[in-house]
């Protein structure tokens, strides 16, 4: 009898641990990653537009496994650091774009990506390209999938699965300097009438009422991107003619202009907005220490694009069918002349998501998803 009854107690202990592990499990991993930006980060709303600034074209994607190679509108050869930083904090399923027909439903609840090539935080950012999702309307757009979630989990449910569970990521900003402000020509006017600190004033005031926006619509855990040195993409190295290792001094020095009242700002939110957590990712002095010291990196170039046309580091015409490849896309540290390769971008990912406060503070992903 007694044997019986520590059998009983045994299984009852078993069941009991079971359930544990299946709450903990529910509990783990990231809830939905709400992703906001530009063509860093884009992962297709772009198709969806009539714009100039589209990725939807071999050989973009060739290295992309879950499309078996083929374009998705990724700007990239492969995943974005959005797409990398979800898949290693445990999220099943890439954020959809939000534009795509299929972002319906229960698929809204591992996240949505409202990024779109060209935009910018200021909305006549990339007008060059006629159309683009700029910040606002990204907001807007998140604004629609805060009440399609309140249907798919009931409003309370959906309130804290949005507060607790889910991250905010935002990369923007460097095409307010590239297509606006620094833009030849089209911006002339712009830099006659607003000195830098005008201009940056102006994209710090629309700024922090973006996030504030999304703050009041639940948003709780934010990662914010600042601005990346604009000065050493191939672009700006091919029509300056500048040496491998230089880069273009008003860019950066405009970046990290920025990126101090950036840091400035987020620390102002943290105070000011209750229960929130906005932590910045340094992108500027990350990119920079590869772009340095890439070859510790293994790789065997930092200036020249792998897929592009045009002057020294094949920089002046964006990556398409009709673009000169790299056969090594590994070994690049830039994908095209604008944005990073995938292996460039699981450098990048890795520290944002396990690295120390040089590049990622107050906490680092992992920490901020558990947070």
């Amino acid at each position: 009898m007694m044997k019986s009854c520590n059998i009983v107690a045994l299984v009852g202990l078993v069941l009991l641990f079971m359930i544990h592990l299946a709450n903990a499990a529910e509990n783990q991993g990231l809830g939905a990653s709400f992703i906001f930006g530009d063509s860093l980060v884009d992962s297709g709303n772009n198709n969806y537009l009539p714009t100039l600034s589209k990725a939807n074209i071999v050989p973009n994607g060739i290295d992309f496994k879950a499309s078996g190679g083929k374009p998705t509108g990724r700007y990239t050869n492969g995943r974005t650091i959005g797409d990398i930083v979800g898949e290693e904090l445990g999220q099943p399923n890439y954020a959809l774009p939000y534009l795509s027909p299929n972002t319906t439903g229960k698929s809204i609840l591992y996240g949505v990506n409202y990024a779109s090539g060209g935009a910018g935080i200021l909305n006549s950012t990339g007008r060059i390209f006629v159309n683009r999702v700029g910040m606002d309307i990204q907001v807007d757009f998140y604004n629609q999938t805060r009440k399609q979630i309140d249907k798919v989990l009931g409003p309370s449910k959906a309130k804290e699965y949005i507060m607790k569970r889910s991250i905010f990521s935002i990369t923007i900003g460097s095409n307010d300097f590239l297509n606006n402000y620094l833009l030849p020509v089209l911006s002339i006017g712009a830099r006659i009438s607003e000195s830098p600190d005008a201009f940056i004033d102006d994209l710090i005031s629309h700024f922090r009422a973006q996030l504030t926006r999304l703050y009041q619509l639940d948003a709780r855990k934010f990662v914010i991107g600042n601005v990346g040195p604009l000065g050493c993409i191939p672009y700006q190295k091919t029509i300056n003619q500048l040496n491998p290792n230089e880069c273009v001094e008003l860019p950066n020095k405009l970046a990290l202009q920025y990126n101090g009242r950036l840091k400035d700002l987020l620390a102002e939110l943290n105070d000011n907005l209750p229960g929130s957590t906005f932590v910045y990712a340094n992108v500027y002095d990350l990119v920079k220490e590869l772009i340095t010291n890439y070859d510790k990196y293994g790789f065997k170039t930092a200036s020249k694009a792998c897929c592009g046309n045009g002057g020294q580091y094949a920089g002046i015409v964006p990556c398409g069918p009709t673009s000169s490849l790299c056969s090594d896309r590994s070994m690049h540290v830039f994908w095209d002349p604008y944005h990073p390769s995938e292996a460039a971008n699981l450098i990048l990912a890795k520290k944002l998501i396990d690295g120390d406060t040089r590049f990622i503070s107050p906490m680092n992903l992992r920490q901020l998803r558990d947070h």
